[in-house]
């Protein structure tokens, strides 16, 4: 169990009729200032959260923070991390309005959609959230990052609902549905895009949401947390020239439960034989296969072009219009719960959490 915010903290967000949030800082560029003196680059102490950012006192909610000791370079980010976060979310679950995770950029769609699967029918905000330029830097990207994603976790509305109740990624004027996004630039402030669904929430000089798009809990059940995410997931990028000594290779990690095949265009791949009979020996020892396309935009019709029968034939489920960060995720969470293939292969066909088209 992680250690838990403080019980006077939980108690005084229980009484106070003002939005309570709790910011998660995991680590990342955002949550870092410099050394006056040695000129490093050094994480600072978000217990003095308002020192840093002192346009936080105009907002009348009560915000407390938990830091991950130590905080951790998004690139080491583990399924143990997020269920640490699930963790910490559920035993606060009551306690808060919204919950602010501030994370590297590297691997944040990667953790939106894990969390987005581990979090069922939830019915808060939970705002992931970053920057490309450190919080003490001048022209840093990071207090606006950071005030807007409080303020969309702590957003109600007219009848007192979270505006918000979904894991989202809010970056540079647009509030995203995790499960949809992917990183698409180095160093830019626009660093991530969804590219198959639109923005839930634009920033201007207002907020302007749009919820129609928006995902409510099931009233008639509870919010429930899943922990079980297993790693034996791979992706196998086809190229033109890719050799059958290769596929053979990645086909055969000791272990492997599940492949994402990222595919050509609408999810066709090479009609050779070789590579035919190597996909249908692994769907004959359970590897189970899901077609994403390799395009940023766009879904797979598996059936449309001849060139995507051999995968057909083989078994290969649909990812249908899935980011890779969300196929590989779904597929760890989903084999993490030890379900007969056949359940697996409908649920990867289903609309779990928003994030995927039919």
């Amino acid at each position: 169990m992680p250690e838990p915010v403080s019980n006077k903290e939980r108690e005084s967000a229980m009484r106070s009729h003002r939005p309570a949030v709790l910011l998660i800082y995991t680590g990342g560029t955002i949550g870092m200032v410099k050394n006056e003196e040695t000129g490093a680059l050094e994480n600072f102490n978000f217990d003095r959260l308002i020192e840093e950012v002192p346009e936080l006192r105009r907002f009348d909610y009560r915000i407390s923070t938990y830091t991950f000791n130590p905080p951790i370079d998004s690139s080491d980010m583990s399924i143990d991390h997020w269920a640490k976060l699930v963790r910490i979310i559920n035993f606060n679950y009551n306690f808060f309005d919204g919950f602010v995770i501030l994370h590297g950029t590297d691997t944040m769609s990667y953790t939106a959609s894990a969390l987005s699967f581990m979090l069922e029918n939830l019915g808060k905000p939970v705002i992931l959230t970053g920057s490309q330029l450190p919080i003490g830097m001048l022209r840093t990207d990071g207090k606006e990052n950071l005030i807007t994603a409080i303020e969309i976790a702590a957003a109600k509305r007219q009848d007192g609902s979270p505006m918000v109740p979904e894991v989202c990624i809010y970056f540079k004027d647009k509030l995203l549905r995790g499960n949809r996004t992917t990183k698409i630039h180095a160093d830019r402030f626009n660093a991530f895009r969804s590219f198959n669904y639109p923005p839930l929430a634009t920033v201007g000089i207002n907020i302007e949401y749009n919820e129609s798009l928006i995902r409510r809990p099931d009233t008639d059940k509870s919010f429930k947390v899943h922990l079980l995410v297993d790693p034996n997931v791979t992706v196998l990028t086809l190229f033109p020239g890719i050799t059958q000594s290769l596929v053979h290779s990645v086909l055969h990690i000791p272990g492997l439960r599940a492949v994402v095949l990222r595919t050509f265009g609408a999810g066709n791949a090479p009609q050779l034989a070789w590579f035919k009979q190597e996909l249908k020996e692994a769907a004959d020892r359970g590897i189970l296969f899901v077609n994403i396309t390799q395009c940023q935009a766009g879904s797979v019709q598996m059936g449309l072009y001849e060139t995507s029968l051999p995968l057909i034939e083989a078994g290969v489920v649909s990812g249908y219009d899935s980011t890779p960060e969300c196929a590989i995720t779904k597929l760890m969470f989903l084999i993490g719960h030890n379900l007969p293939i056949e359940e697996v292969r409908m649920l990867m066909n289903s609309n779990l959490r928003g994030e995927i088209t039919k």
